[in-house]
């Protein structure tokens, strides 16, 4: 309940209930009736957007022949094999996807460890399901 008060020395003291949570590594203002407040419009999830540039980085790798297999890319960056092969995966999202997480408008509650997850490889599929995965807790 917003409650507000007058002191003595005529200021005004204004009490919210907020609370903050973690989305994409930021802090993210919620406000009473459960709306998350931002700072600013724009949402871009650097966590996301790394994770975006290693997968074409490592695909162009191995499209270019410097790296055989996933495994051999796991050994030379010093990360788990299974890691890679999950980021790896999200050169198969849609160029619809891609851009929303390049400018931030990606659906609310959509982070990388959706992206890490199984994704239908359809396109028109993936946008359904990013919908639902965000919604999900």
């Amino acid at each position: 309940m917003n409650t507000m008060s007058l002191t003595r020395n005529g200021i005004t003291t204004v009490t919210v209930p907020l609370s903050f949570r973690r989305i994409g590594g930021r802090r993210v203002i919620v406000a009473p009736d459960g709306e998350q407040l931002r700072a600013s419009p724009i949402n871009v999830d650097n966590t996301m957007v790394k994770a975006l540039a290693r997968a074409f980085r490592w695909q162009r790798l191995l499209d270019r022949g410097k790296y055989a297999t996933i495994a051999e890319i796991a050994v030379a960056e010093k990360i788990n094999a299974s890691y890679v092969s999950r980021v790896i995966r999200m050169t198969l999202l849609s160029p619809t996807t891609v851009e929303a997480i390049l400018n931030g408008s990606q659906p609310r509650g959509l982070g990388l460890a959706h992206l890490l997850e199984p994704f239908p490889l359809e396109w028109t599929e993936q946008a359904v399901h990013w919908d639902k995965a965000a919604a999900s807790p």
